[in-house]
């Protein structure tokens, strides 16, 4: 009975299961041509590692306190990405280093636990750590507090709308091209760009800052920032989904300039997905996530504005903008494991990154509320009321609108790229089946694809197309 126990036999849903997690969680890397650059080397790691700890243990001074503390906790992010790369999983991509996003999921986790650790501490103890941190953030003060917004609206001149196009308003633009490339519809990035600005409207009462003139909120903002932005991601999106990817080997690259271009391709993505959050079949579930998706978009952007009001951190200080970045890192195989999650009826379950993601955004949220209890106190609740009701309705109103194209337009027809950052060789058991535009609609995710061995003869000679 034990060996009957033990040698139980998986199903073919079970292996399809566990294979297409894998896909979305732990992407593997096929035809490497250089070995060197994918081998563990675990013994080097850990013998680079010991070495180094018993140099910064035995040869630095340790007299200056604070400098001891700023020596062991970089040493101690250092030594947990060393980890990550031995034990996290790549992740959705493989571009340009699986290595390089088993970092990006060790800091998040080590973000993730940070939010925690600040969450059992109390005000004093928060500013404590922020003046160690930074001792000039005593002296820091809020844009609201020598700032006025929304003043002299009726006063539209040249040289006062020019004055707003600063680095503020390229990062504005810049960031919604960022992310029109992530969500890749144009649909959803027109939603959350519409509620975002009622999200202003409604919070102008905690956040001065959101007040803001009706030209700059509806030209400057939506039209040319927002708008500009998605046209210009979701134009990148078209150029690459409409690209053929053939990649070829370095080793079969003769000339310098040719395995120079190689490698500086190298940070491009593999392959790239045809996004399409809805289908003529998309279930109630499918709308809901995507609902979902979108409210939890509209909190990481309002943590954003909290965070650094309520702990006082200027727009331009550090923490500040290396947390964007962070997030619009983290954001990426987030996005794509999310998706792969909605659209793929074989995934039944969140990648890694996404869960970590989505408990930092709640994580964020919440010290936000504890720490701002006095300016959540002035906290008006019919405005709270409306914008729940607002944002629930417009949403409502554009995912119904993006499914009613889906079912009236039916699917596009399928872009010659695939499965981003990946490519298995295509397999109805591994993979769900591709969107050819056929009649069936099905909601699968999209098929993933792999060069295998015999294809060298599809290689150009760049490694770009062919």
């Amino acid at each position: 009975m034990a060996a009957a126990y033990g040698s139980r036999t998986l199903s073919k849903d079970d292996v399809n299961y566990r294979m297409h997690f894998r896909m979305i969680n732990e992407q593997q890397v096929e035809d490497i041509t250089i070995d060197f650059f994918y081998r563990p080397h675990t013994i080097t790691l850990l013998t680079a590692t010991v070495l180094s700890l018993m140099y910064f243990a035995f040869t630095r001074d340790d007299g200056n306190p604070d400098s001891n503390l700023w020596v062991g906790l970089v040493l101690v992010i250092s030594f947990f990405l060393v980890i990550s790369l031995l034990a996290f999983p790549n992740g959705p991509f493989t571009r340009p280093h699986p290595a390089i996003w088993r970092m990006v999921f060790g800091l998040s986790v080590i973000y993730f636990l940070f939010l925690v650790f600040i969450i059992f501490l109390n005000w004093e103890q928060v500013k404590q750590l922020m003046y160690w941190f930074d001792p000039n953030l005593r002296y820091a003060k809020r844009e609201a507090d020598i700032m006025e917004y929304a003043v002299n609206c009726h006063v539209i001149t040249w040289e006062r709308i020019l004055s707003h196009f600063d680095i503020f308003a390229f990062s504005h633009f810049w960031g919604w091209g960022m992310k029109a490339l992530l969500i890749r519809s144009y649909g959803l990035c027109w939603t959350i760009s519409i509620t975002w600005e009622l999200t202003e409207l409604f919070f102008m009462h905690l956040l001065p800052n959101f007040a803001e003139c009706w030209w700059d909120q509806v030209i400057l903002d939506i039209l040319l920032c927002n708008g500009g932005g998605i046209w210009l991601g979701m134009t990148v999106c078209r150029f690459l989904e409409m690209r053929t990817y053939h990649w070829a080997s370095i080793k079969d690259i003769h000339s310098t300039t040719g395995k120079i271009k190689r490698a500086v391709l190298q940070f491009t993505p593999a392959s790239w997905t045809y996004v399409r959050w809805f289908d003529p079949k998309s279930s109630f579930q499918r709308v809901t996530g995507v609902y979902l998706f979108m409210i939890i978009w509209q909190l990481t952007e309002l943590n954003t504005f909290f965070l650094k009001h309520i702990f006082v951190f200027p727009a331009c200080h550090p923490i500040t903008w290396c947390r964007i970045l962070f997030i619009g890192v983290i954001t990426a195989p987030t996005v794509r494991q999310y998706y792969a999650y909605l659209t793929d009826t074989q995934c039944k379950r969140v990648g890694t990154q996404c869960w970590v993601f989505g408990a930092i955004a709640f994580l964020e949220a919440l010290a936000c509320v504890k720490f701002g209890q006095d300016l959540f106190s002035k906290t008006q609740i019919l405005y709270v009321i409306l914008w729940l009701l607002c944002v629930a309705f417009i949403t409502f109103v554009c995912l119904y609108g993006m499914v009613w194209y889906a079912e009236t337009y039916g699917p596009r027809e399928k872009s010659l790229s695939e499965c981003e950052d990946s490519g298995y060789t295509e397999s109805a058991d591994y993979v769900s089946e591709c969107f050819k535009g056929e009649a069936e609609g099905s909601s699968s995710a999209p098929t993933t694809r792999r060069r295998s061995k015999g294809s060298s003869r599809n290689k150009s000679i760049n490694g770009v197309e062919k």
